[in-house]
């Protein structure tokens, strides 16, 4: 086992730092309060290679590994977790699930594009009325000749508004079987493809959240991904990288609030000395600091399996559970710490607090995730 981080994982690290220190932190308030998407600052991501992480360079993409992946997004996370959650969703999502089932002809279509940022990626399998039951979406495609026709909606949809490309599961036969749902590409502009109104959300203010509305559709064969009728099964594939996107997510704002923390009990004094010197301060540092820790060893753990492409959808679940229910407890320990500073807009760890608790609620719950880990564990 080796604990350290290779050069080019330092290198990574540290562009995706001093890039957010430069374009993201100045317009952090502008952007939550207003819930301002800035499109134009994920084409230069793009540039930097963070929107193709995991693409192979001949697709335009950065050719890394999830180890380099998490260190990106859990980097620009500590800055805004609006932003590392729309920087997850393109490439965990949208982008790898045309990585991994789409034809070459599909793939040199559109991974360029989303790997260089000149497009942005959304992906949808969440409805209204079926978030973890998502066998039964009321979403539905009927074959017309060479295309299929689309009706239905998406709900809290990433990039619902704002990307040109969008990855959407639809059911193609019976409703809850697990074989009745098939993959589309969708591409802006397309007719009877339509965006709903932005949701006004607690937190992730930032990353665009809104519906999808499907209305006589017409979508070509040519954009289905694999098989019909694998479009589930597709999708516990993708989501059990995308665990890793949100485990990263969950240590990005985990740290942030953290070493906000750390670094404002050293300097406010209460009785003449720093409230970092009273133990009930102190513990709670501790425990932050461990918390921290077992969760990216539990999240590098899970990317070491990925990347040998061995199954870690237990421990990937397990990192994305422990990761996400680590950064609502240590933000909500760094507003205490703060006291009635950790309450105002003045501060950052407000905004760590409202944007931590959707890591526990996206890309699967955490009871979905011990749902997860208790059946793999007693099936041994």
């Amino acid at each position: 086992m080796n604990f350290d981080y290779s050069e080019t994982q330092k290198m990574i690290a540290e562009s995706a730092r001093d890039f957010a220190e430069k374009y993201i932190r100045p317009h952090i308030m502008e952007w939550d309060e207003h819930q301002k998407f800035p499109a134009p600052l994920f084409r230069k991501m793009g540039k930097m290679g963070f929107m193709g992480v995991l693409v192979p360079e001949e697709y335009g993409g950065s050719g890394l590994g999830y180890h380099e992946y998490i260190a990106v997004v859990e980097e620009i996370s500590k800055v805004d977790p609006s932003i590392g959650l729309s920087v997850a969703a393109h490439n965990s999502l949208c982008t790898n699930h045309i990585l991994t089932f789409g034809n070459e002809e599909q793939k040199q279509k559109w991974i360029p594009k989303l790997a260089t940022g000149e497009h942005i990626g959304a992906w949808g399998l969440t409805e209204h009325g079926t978030g973890s039951d998502a066998g039964g979406m009321n979403t539905t495609a009927v074959k017309d000749g060479d295309d299929w026709i689309v009706n239905g909606s998406k709900n809290f949809i990433t990039h619902g508004i704002s990307g040109e490309i969008a990855v959407v599961i639809v059911r193609t036969g019976e409703k809850g079987d697990s074989r009745g749902m098939t993959a589309f590409v969708f591409e802006k502009g397309m007719p009877g493809f339509t965006s709903g109104k932005k949701a006004n959300k607690l937190g992730m203010r930032a990353s665009e959240t809104a519906e999808l509305f499907f209305d006589n559709c017409r979508v070509p064969d040519a954009n289905r991904l694999g098989d019909v009728g694998e479009g589930f099964i597709q999708s516990m594939k993708i989501l059990d990288g995308g665990r890793i996107s949100i485990g990263a997510l969950s240590l990005g704002i985990a740290k942030g609030a953290y070493e906000a923390s750390l670094q404002y009990s050293k300097e406010r004094h209460q009785f003449g000395k720093a409230i970092s010197e009273f133990q009930a301060i102190a513990f709670k540092l501790a425990d932050m600091a461990t918390e921290i820790e077992a969760s990216e060893l539990l999240l590098h753990k899970a990317a070491f399996l990925k990347n040998k492409s061995r199954n870690m959808t237990t421990l990937g679940a397990m990192s994305k559970m422990y990761s996400s229910e680590v950064c609502v407890k240590v933000s909500t320990d760094a507003i205490q710490i703060h006291g009635g500073y950790g309450y105002t807009k003045d501060y950052p760890v407000e905004k760590f607090f409202r944007d931590s608790k959707l890591c526990t609620i996206g890309e699967g719950t955490t009871e979905i995730q011990k749902l997860v880990i208790s059946r793999n564990i007693l099936k041994g």
